[in-house]
């Protein structure tokens, strides 16, 4: 009997056993479910197509009238009537310079024009004077009635007083282009806007000294506009004067600009070899100075795999798409893109041509789920 249960017992914990794993096993196949079905999705596919070669050329905003209001003469700033951002008109005084001095000359100058036209007026009495005299003795020379000493007397009375004159309207002439510079002087003591635009710099303050040369305002012209870029030597010959390039900014999205170009700088950097190019910008009431853009200038047409852009989603600084395998698994798939064409955007790596891939994911999470287009 004992023997026989010593054989039973182990055989029956085999068993047991055996029983377990068998459990466990029927489990683990019970929990492994089939993936997620996502029905409704759009599907397309990757096209090769052939699209302009794009040189995208960075560039930055500036106005096309800009200027640094510098004094012209040294002395206390006594106000600046602007700020950043204020709008300004042509002529308008934007900032003083204390005019103590120059206005003392002012006055300096025109008390001497006033001694200047006195010593004038006497001048033109005496020669006045000696012109009718020299005429009465000339009568008077030529009836033999005066020796001719008296006569030459009178004569050198009235050279005299000619050349007095002459001096007293030179003196006069003078005196009035004292005034004038003393008054220009005075001019200087107010600073004005040389024309209509907006006050986008600011750097002194009333009570600091301003020095000739050394700016105190920066103001540009508003509604014009030109993007200033260079170009490698090696693209230049792409690049036309007059020609039309389509200009795209980070600010303005949605928005695309048809400008012109207006200059091309004729010697390259010698640091970075390039060639600075100026591309006039139509009027936009977007466009400000120093905003980022990018000029796209054509080279001619090259084959490409284009998307459409709802096929982009962005993650962080990466871009992927959601490409679906003949399984009907969606699979993340990061890529390169380039620029945008329409509605539609090149894929510079990443994706080979015919492969499927989710039109327009949003901000669902398709990874590793089964698509389902019905």
């Amino acid at each position: 009997m004992k023997r026989l249960l010593s054989i039973f017992v182990p055989t029956l914990t085999l068993l047991l056993i055996a029983g377990t794993f068998t459990s466990c096993s029927s489990r683990k196949a019970d929990t492994t479910t089939a993936p997620e079905v996502v029905h409704g999705i759009q599907l397309s596919q990757a096209k090769s197509a052939e699209i302009p070669d794009i040189l995208d050329v960075p560039g930055t905003v500036h106005a096309v009238e800009t200027a640094q209001l510098a004094p012209q003469m040294m002395g206390t700033i006594v106000a600046v009537k602007v700020h950043e951002g204020d709008k300004v008109g042509r002529g308008e005084v934007l900032a003083l310079i204390d005019a103590a001095q120059p206005a003392a000359g002012v006055d300096r100058a025109q008390a001497a024009v006033a001694a200047a036209n006195h010593e004038v007026a006497a001048a033109e009495s005496q020669y006045a004077l000696a012109k009718s005299t020299l005429a009465r003795y000339q009568s008077l020379f030529d009836k033999h009635s005066v020796s001719p000493q008296e006569f030459d007397e009178v004569k050198t009375r009235f050279e005299g007083a000619s050349a007095q004159l002459d001096m007293a309207k030179s003196g006069q002439a003078q005196a009035a282009a004292a005034l004038a510079q003393a008054r220009t002087m005075l001019s200087y003591t107010q600073i004005r806007a040389p024309f209509a635009g907006v006050v986008t710099l600011r750097s002194a303050d009333p009570g600091a000294l301003a020095s000739p040369g050394v700016p105190i305002l920066t103001i540009e012209s508003t509604g014009r506009y030109r993007l200033e870029t260079s170009v490698d030597e090696s693209q230049m010959q792409y690049v036309h004067l007059g020609e039309k390039v389509q200009v795209r900014f980070d600010t303005m999205p949605d928005k695309e600009l048809t400008g012109s170009v207006s200059q091309i700088i004729p010697a390259a950097d010698p640091g970075s070899r390039n060639f600075g190019v100026k591309i006039d910008l139509p009027i936009d009431s977007a466009l400000r100075s120093g905003i980022f853009g990018r000029a796209m200038f054509v080279r001619g047409q090259r084959n490409s795999i284009i998307l459409p852009q709802t096929a982009i989603v962005n993650r962080g600084a990466l871009q992927v798409v959601y490409v679906v395998n003949p399984d009907k698994l969606a699979q993340i798939r990061y890529v390169t893109t380039g620029h945008t064409t329409g509605d539609s955007v090149v894929i510079l790596s990443g994706l080979s041509p015919n492969e499927t891939v989710v039109t327009a994911p949003g901000d669902r999470e398709l990874a590793g789920k089964r698509i389902e287009v019905q």
